[in-house]
């Protein structure tokens, strides 16, 4: 009869451990150590019931035991914004790659663009004693993080810098990428242009808007302010903030979106609109080639991102104790058809 049918009860959460693997097997703790470590001086007959109690009991090796010994714990930590956010996917996916080439465990986690989560889930993290952090901030001051890096943990920043302390950061080139974007709706006729944006404390939402500024600047135009939007990111907000800049007797004839949810809700209020409207939208995102008309987008390279911040932290892990490195990556326009919409004038 099964322990189910007998009624045995199991504790969830507990673990066999070798002392148990030892007295089911009759044999010393010593014994089942080196059979488990795969070491020599154990008869065949010893190990084979050592094997069998392992299997009986579904005992498991404490890697992470035997690795702290070591000074190493073999996992990282990767605190992100958003996890259903398809931007961080590739992201996630390449620093999960470079921690699997070094033997290493990826943990990762969201901070919902807390602050406040952000350092309760790093000091989780820190507390588990991951080797080393990848963070895109939400947090606009880390000197929470300072003892922790003094005490030896890796850390490398995504996206946006830390704040209040150096510390290695791989960012992509937000500035230039929304230069191009607007100088590309100038090139194709746009004097109005309006840009919507996140929240106005984010880094990236803050080097976004000066590229609009500039570019804005360079062409000789003028900037309305009724044309800046900067806050949350939900629909409803950035409905309300498009459908004021399309309306009125001077309405801007092109729209610049400050990252993919804006440019989702942008399409969304475009597509009921009743003059074209330009529209380039700041990342790429799923489907962008197949609504009509296609969405022109600056493209950043997010698993080059991971990658990159991946390999700068392994090298810190490695020994290296050199200044805090920035590391900036390229973005790309990719012209599909939205930017390319000449202004209707009213």
């Amino acid at each position: 009869m099964s322990d189910t049918a007998r009624g045995t009860s199991r504790r969830y959460g507990t673990r066999p451990t070798m002392k148990d693997v030892a007295a089911r097997a009759g044999v010393g703790l010593k014994t089942v150590s080196r059979v488990v470590n795969g070491e020599p001086g154990v008869t065949p007959d010893t190990e084979r019931r050592v094997q069998e109690a392992i299997t009986a009991l579904g005992f498991r090796r404490n890697d992470s035991a035997r690795i702290l010994r070591k000074g190493r714990t073999a996992s990282i930590g990767l605190v992100l914004e958003d996890l259903a956010d398809p931007f961080y996917g590739p992201l996630n996916r390449a620093v999960e790659e470079v921690a699997r080439s070094h033997g290493a465990l990826l943990i990762n986690g969201s901070s919902a663009e807390d602050p406040a989560r952000e350092q309760e889930l790093v000091l989780a993290l820190c507390a588990r004693r991951v080797d080393g952090l990848v963070i895109i901030p939400a947090a606009d001051d880390h000197r929470y993080l300072a003892p922790e890096i003094a005490a030896g943990i890796a850390t490398v920043f995504v996206d946006r810098p830390a704040g209040r302390i150096d510390a290695d950061v791989v960012l992509s080139d937000s500035f230039g990428g929304a230069q191009d974007a607007v100088a590309h709706l100038i090139a194709h006729g746009h004097r109005r242009i309006g840009f919507i944006g996140d929240q106005p404390r984010i880094h990236t939402a803050h080097e976004r808007l000066r590229g609009y500024r500039t570019a804005m600047a360079a062409a000789g135009l003028p900037v309305d302010e009724s044309w800046v939007s900067l806050g949350p990111t939900a629909p409803e907000r950035v409905r309300s903030a498009a459908t004021t800049m399309l309306a009125g007797p001077q309405p801007v004839t092109a729209l610049f979106a400050g990252n993919n949810r804006v440019t989702v809700t942008a399409v969304r209020v475009l597509a009921g609109h009743p003059r074209p409207v330009a529209l380039v939208g700041f990342d790429d995102f799923e489907l962008a080639d197949l609504v009509s008309p296609a969405i022109t987008v600056v493209a950043q390279d997010a698993a080059r991102l991971g990658r990159t911040a991946a390999q700068l932290l392994f090298r810190r892990l490695d020994g290296a104790d050199d200044a805090p490195r920035r590391r900036e990556i390229p973005t790309r326009l990719i012209p599909r058809g939205s930017g390319e919409i000449p202004p209707a004038e009213s």
